[in-house]
This record gives structure tokens, C-alpha cells and sequence, in this order.
């Protein structure tokens, strides 16, 4: 495994930590910025939005330069968000720090797994892939922690000082351990990777993992203050409590990308069963610790580690070139954006636990979008078409789909 790849996981990792720092010091920047908690939620929406629609376009931009400088330049841009949102002096401010940051941050994760991709030897891309994605679980297990810890005791000020300091450390080992490239790996033209977009199936698999990171995030992006103030735990065992969650993400992922090849479809549907489960008893239960504890570990276990089987339905559906990817990612973000928007509106009109009740409702229309391929009106496993009916325009490398971003 090429140490570039560790490198790259290193920046994802700044990257996500920043992004999820909001969700866990949502009290300290409500009293901070003079805002409600719904209010900061939509921080949280608006990091999406960036990533989803401006994330491709600042791609695109740096697609004429090299590589490793592409990074360094998207570095500087991240800092820079981090660097407003610490000396932030109200939320409009604030607000545009995270639209900045939102943008470099899914620039940065579409160069980087293409540079991962380029740096690892074909027999071990998948692999290369999942360390480097490693960064994002870490971000939830790691990282998140560390930023409300530090919002507790230094400041919500402290965390975003922090993570900008963390993003010099990730530039600076980018600078030493990742070897220029010339450019990314591609597809064909964009108008033939276009071609794919035309089977309604592939619009059926992108709604299904939006619907998943919906659900999923209903619940996480409120976690904080569902605990505290609904369930009654104190400021200082939050910290804890989502170290737990993001260790519970770990082990799902392992589990999960161990059959995502295989039985995306059946993986999909079970996680998407038992995420509705743990999102209902989550709401039922809230005021209670230790059933409420529970129930977010499942959501843990089931909720975002679904993303290798995702992935693996995306690319059996259509392909494993870029602009599938691209869509895909943008998709998810989709989730986080209805989740956090429309959980913010639901606090304000039913109360803290209306954001786990509306997860539940999405899991269950995720469920729906699987129902074709659940009940074998497809094959979850099609056979790859002969040499000579493969399209003119598809490369060898499209004849197999390739595996799973896992380890």
C-alpha cells in the first residue's frame, strides 16, 4: 500500500472533522452566535448544499492542474473557510464559512480517491480506496469528539482554531509524501459517460442512498441535543457518548464491506429495515439513557456504514468511471441536505424528537426504492454481457465492475 494513500486519509480526516465539529458544539454555537439550535442545523445544511452543488464545479477547476497542487490549492481554500469560521463575528459569517469549506471539501474528496486510485497498483484499488476513506470514519470516531471536547472546555472557537491547524499538519505531509501526477484517470468523454444517466434504474439506486444518509443524519446532525436535553445527559459525556457511535460505525462498515459485493441489494435492505427499528425506539425512548444509548448505536451500526454496499450497487448499475461517482456523492449530500432542513423545521413545530421520526419515515421510503431488486424482479448479481455486445465506448475495465471501496 502506497504511503501517499495514508497521507490522503489524513486530509479526509481534516476534512470530516471540520464538517461534523458543527453537529457537536450545536449548544455552544447557538449561545455564541445568538441563534436557536435549528438555526445552527442549517450551518450544517448549508456545508451540504456547498459540497453538493459547488463541490463539482470546483473540481472541474482544477482538473487542467496537477494533482498534488490541485490539493495544496484546495488545502488553502479549507483553511481559509476554518480560518473565517474561528474569528466568525455572526452567524452570516459563519454561514459563509461553511459554504467555503463545504466547496473544498468535496473537491478534495473526488481529487483525492482519483489520486488513490492512480497511486495503488490495479490488483489493490479497492483497498487503497477504503484506507483512504478510513479518514472519514475516523472523522466520526475521532474527530468529532475531539472538536466538541475542545468546544467544551476552550470555546466552539478553540475547535474551528483546531481543526485549521490540523489542515496545515495534512498539506504539510501532502507536501512530503504524495508524488505528483499529471492528471486524473477519466472515463471517456463526458457526452458518452452521459449515456448511463438514461437508465431509470440508476436514478432508482441514487434515491435509495440518498434516502439512507437521510435517515441516517436525522438523527446524528441532532444528537447532541436530543442527549442532553431530552435524554438528560450532561454537556461533558456527549464527547463519550459519539466516540461510542463513531466505534459503532467502524465495526458496521468492516461488517458491511465484507458482503457488499455479493449482496448489496439484501445488505441494503436489512440495515435500512433495522435503521427504521433504532430510529423509532430513538424517538419512543429518548428520555431514557440507557435505551436511547442503545438505540443510537444501532443507528451507528446500520446508518452510514451502508455506503460500501451503495457504492457497489451504483457501479453494477451503471459504472465505476468519475462522473457516476460524482453523482453518486452529490446524491448522498442530497440526504444530509433534507435531513438537517427539514429536521430543523420539524424541532421547531413538534419538538426535539420530530427529526428521529422523520428518519424513520425516510428509511422506510428507502426501503420502497428497493423493493423491485428485493423481491428478484432483478438479479442482484447480472451477468456481464459478452465481449461483442460491450459497447464501443466502454472500456475493458467496464466489462467487471470493479469491487467495493473496501478493505
Amino acid at each position: 500500500m502506497p504511503r501517499a494513500v495514508y497521507v490522503l486519509a489524513l486530509g479526509i480526516f481534516a476534512m470530516v472533522t471540520s464538517e461534523f465539529a458543527v453537529a457537536g458544539l450545536m449548544p455552544q454555537l447557538a449561545e455564541g452566535l445568538d441563534v436557536t439550535v435549528p438555526q445552527v442545523g442549517y450551518l450544517i445544511t448549508a456545508f451540504a448544499v456547498a459540497m453538493s452543488f459547488g463541490g463539482p464545479f470546483l473540481t472541474v477547476a482544477v482538473l487542467r492542474m496537477r494533482q498534488k497542487n490541485a490539493l495544496i490549492l484546495l488545502f488553502a481554500i479549507f483553511l481559509a473557510g476554518n480560518l473565517i469560521a474561528a474569528t466568525a463575528s455572526g452567524y452570516p459569517v459563519m454561514l459563509v464559512a461553511r459554504v467555503v469549506t463545504g466547496v473544498a471539501a468535496q473537491a478534495f474528496f473526488g481529487v483525492s480517491i482519483s489520486l488513490c486510485a492512480q497511486l495503488a497498483r490495479p490488483e489493490i484499488r479497492g483497498r487503497a480506496i477504503a484506507v483512504a476513506m478510513n479518514g472519514l470514519m475516523l472523522g466520526t470516531l475521532l474527530g468529532l469528539p475531539l472538536a466538541t471536547v475542545i468546544g467544551e472546555h476552550l470555546g466552539w472557537r478553540a475547535a474551528f482554531w483546531t481543526v485549521a491547524v490540523l489542515t496545515v499538519v495534512a498539506a504539510l505531509c501532502t507536501l512530503a509524501g504524495v508524488p505528483d501526477v499529471d492528471h486524473a484517470e477519466g472515463g471517456g468523454s463526458v457526452r458518452s459517460e452521459l449515456g448511463v444517466f438514461r437508465n431509470p434504474r440508476l436514478w432508482l439506486t441514487f434515491s435509495t442512498s440518498t434516502l439512507i444518509i437521510g435517515a441516517t443524519f436525522a438523527a446524528f446532525s441532532y444528537a447532541n441535543p436530543i442527549l442532553t436535553e431530552v435524554t438528560g445527559f450532561s454537556a461533558g459525556s456527549v464527547p463519550l457518548l459519539l466516540v461510542a457511535y463513531g466505534a459503532a460505525t467502524v465495526v458496521g462498515n468492516t461488517v458491511v464491506g465484507r458482503f457488499a459485493d455479493r449482496f448489496a441489494v439484501p445488505v441494503l435492505t436489512l440495515g435500512l429495515a433495522l435503521n427504521a427499528v433504532f430510529l423509532v425506539g430513538f424517538a419512543l425512548f429518548a428520555d431514557l439513557p440507557v435505551p436511547a444509548v442503545a438505540f443510537l448505536l444501532g443507528i451507528g451500526l446500520v446508518g452510514v456504514t451502508m455506503n460500501p454496499a451503495m457504492v457497489s450497487r451504483v457501479q453494477r448499475t451503471g459504472n465505476a468511471r468519475p462522473l457516476v461517482n460524482t453523482v453518486h456523492s452529490s446524491f448522498i449530500t442530497l440526504g444530509i441536505i433534507i435531513s438537517t432542513s427539514f429536521g430543523g423545521l420539524a424541532i421547531d413545530a413538534w419538538g426535539l424528537r420530530a427529526p428521529l421520526w422523520l428518519g424513520a419515515g425516510l428509511a422506510v421510503a428507502g426501503l420502497l426504492t428497493l423493493l423491485p431488486e428485493a423481491l428478484g424482479t432483478r438479479r442482484a448479481h447480472p451477468t456481464p454481457a459478452p465481449a461483442d455486445r460491450i459497447p464501443a465506448d466502454r472500456t475493458p475495465a467496464d466489462r467487471t465492475p470493479e469491487p467495493a471501496y473496501t478493505d
